[in-house]
C-alpha cells in the first residue's frame, strides 16, 4: 500500500481509491507492477491513466477500484493564478462607447436593450467597416451589475425561480442559505465555427455510468444566461446552430439530452447579431426573434470620416490615455442607464397610445403580437432614458421603425424596408404630418 501511495504522490498524478466493500491490504507484487506502469507513462504526454481494478490474489479479500487521472499538482496551480491575473490586466482594451462617431440608431437600440433586456435584442445590418462589432463590444463598459448565486455556472438569480438552475432551486426548496455576489452582465461571443456541444454543453457519459452522477460541462448558452450573446456575421451561421438559438430563445431554457440522460438549465439572454446584407439574409424565424432592427450606413460626410479616422488612430497609439480622456462621458452615460433601469417600472403608457400602437401593427399586417409588445417596451425604456414617467407619441415614433421594419417582409426574397412604410402608417394613425414624422 505504501508503494501505491508513492505512485499516487508522483507529480501530475492523482489517485482515487474507491470500493463497495471494506479495503484490505494490496499485495506488494500488484503494487510494484502498478508503480512500474505509472513511472513508464509520463504525464507530460497528456495521458490519462485509469486502472479499473486491482484484485487481490486471494479470494475473500475484497475488490478495490483505483481511478487515476492526470491532473496538475498544487505547485503549478499556484503558479497559474498570477498568470491569469496578469492576462486580465493585459486584456485587449475596448474602444469607448461614447467615442463612437455617428450611428445614433444602432447605439440607441443597444442602450434600450440594456435598460430593458426583455425587449429581445438587436439585429444590426449594414455595410462592412462601419463599426458594428466595435460598437457592440464597446457596450461592455456600460453593462450594470446583477446579483447571482456564487459558484453557479448558470448565473442563477437568487430570487427568481425561472432563472434558477436545478441545483439552486433544490437548495431554495430545502431552505438552504445561498451565497450571493454581484457581478457584471456577461457578454459572450458565439463564433461561427462553434460546435453544437460547445454552444449547448455536453454530458460526461463515462462519469454518469461509472459514478451515477450527472456531470455536465456548461456551454456558451449557460455562460450567456442573464447576459448578452453576440453573434458576428449572424447571417453566415450554420443552420443547426440557428435551430439551437431558436429553441433557446423561444423557451428560455437549454436542454441537453444524450444516451437517456437529460439536463436543463435557464438560458435567457439578449441576442445581438450583426452582419452585411450583401452576404445573405437571415431566416425569417430567427429574424423575428430579434426585438429591434438597426440599419447602419457608411458615413458620407468628409469631415465626419476624417474625425473617425483620427479617433481610431489616437486609440491605436495609446489606448489607455484615449480611454482616460473619455472617462467622464462614459461614467455619465453609465449613471444615466442605471437611473433609467431603476425608473423603468414606474413608466406608464397611456391606453390611447397602446391602442394606436396595435392599430399600426394591424394595418401593416404584422404577424403575431411580438411587434406590439416590443414597441411598447422600447418606448417605455426610451421614456425612462429621457427621465420621464409617461410615454409620449414622439417616443413611439422614435422606436417603432426599429421594432417593426424587419417584421413586414412576407417573401424571403424581399429586402427589409428602411422604415418609411412604418413612419407613413404611424403618421396616418397618430395624426402626425409627414414633415413632423420625418
Amino acid at each position: 500500500m505504501a508503494a501505491v501511495r508513492a505512485a499516487v504522490g508522483a507529480p501530475g498524478v492523482a489517485a482515487v481509491l474507491s470500493s463497495g466493500v471494506e479495503h484490505k491490504s494490496v499485495s506488494s507484487s500488484s503494487a510494484s507492477a502498478f508503480v512500474g506502469y505509472a513511472a513508464s507513462r509520463s504525464p507530460v504526454n497528456g495521458c490519462k491513466l485509469q486502472c479499473k481494478s486491482l484484485r487481490s490474489q486471494r479470494r475473500g479479500k475484497g475488490r478495490a477500484r483505483l481511478a487515476i487521472t492526470n491532473v496538475a499538482t498544487s505547485e503549478p496551480q499556484t503558479q497559474a493564478a498570477p498568470e491569469k491575473s496578469s492576462n486580465k490586466d493585459n486584456a485587449r482594451p475596448v474602444f469607448p462607447f461614447t467615442a463612437i462617431v455617428g450611428q445614433d440608431e444602432m447605439k440607441l437600440c443597444l442602450i434600450l436593450n440594456v435598460i430593458d433586456p426583455k425587449i429581445g435584442g438587436v439585429m444590426i445590418m449594414g455595410d462592412r467597416g462601419t463599426g458594428k462589432s466595435t460598437t457592440v463590444r464597446a457596450l461592455v463598459d456600460l453593462l450594470p451589475e446583477i446579483r447571482v448565486v456564487a459558484g453557479d455556472p448558470f448565473n442563477s438569480d437568487p430570487e427568481d425561480p425561472e432563472l434558477m438552475s436545478e441545483d439552486v432551486r433544490k437548495k431554495v426548496q430545502g431552505n438552504q442559505e445561498l451565497s450571493v455576489i454581484s457581478t457584471k452582465i456577461n457578454m459572450v461571443d458565439l463564433p461561427l465555427g462553434a460546435t453544437e456541444d460547445r454552444v449547448c454543453g455536453t454530458i460526461d457519459i463515462e462519469k454518469a455510468l461509472t459514478e451515477g452522477v450527472k456531470a455536465f460541462e456548461p456551454g456558451l448558452l449557460a455562460k450567456a444566461n442573464r447576459g448578452i450573446l453576440y453573434v458576428d456575421e449572424v447571417n453566415l451561421l450554420d443552420d443547426h446552430l440557428v435551430d439551437v438559438l431558436l429553441d433557446s430563445a423561444a423557451s428560455g431554457w437549454n436542454t441537453v439530452e444524450r444516451e437517456g440522460i437529460s439536463i436543463s438549465h435557464p438560458a435567457r439572454f439578449i441576442l445581438i447579431g450583426s452582419g452585411n446584407p450583401e452576404e445573405g439574409e437571415l431566416r425569417p424565424q430567427l429574424l423575428d426573434r430579434f426585438g429591434m432592427h438597426a440599419q447602419v450606413k457608411t458615413v458620407r460626410d468628409a469631415e465626419l470620416r476624417v474625425k473617425i479616422v483620427e479617433e481610431r488612430g489616437t486609440f491605436d497609439q495609446d489606448p489607455k490615455s484615449f480611454r482616460e480622456s473619455y472617462k467622464e462621458p462614459q461614467e455619465s452615460l453609465r449613471e444615466q442607464i442605471f437611473a433609467a433601469r431603476a425608473r423603468l417600472k414606474s413608466v406608464k403608457v397611456p391606453y390611447e397610445l397602446r391602442v394606436k400602437i396595435s392599430q399600426v401593427c394591424s394595418e401593416l399586417d404584422v404577424d403575431g403580437l411580438r411587434g406590439d409588445i416590443v414597441t411598447t417596451r422600447a418606448a417605455k425604456a426610451l421614456a425612462a432614458l429621457r427621465n420621464r414617467d409617461e410615454v409620449t407619441a414622439k417616443d413611439i415614433l422614435t422606436v417603432i421603425p426599429n421594432c417593426l421594419r424587419h417584421r413586414l417582409r412576407k417573401d424571403p426574397l424581399e429586402s427589409i424596408d428602411s422604415g418609411l412604410l412604418v413612419v407613413e402608417k404611424f403618421s396616418e394613425v397618430f395624426g402626425f404630418s409627414s414633415k413632423v414624422a420625418s
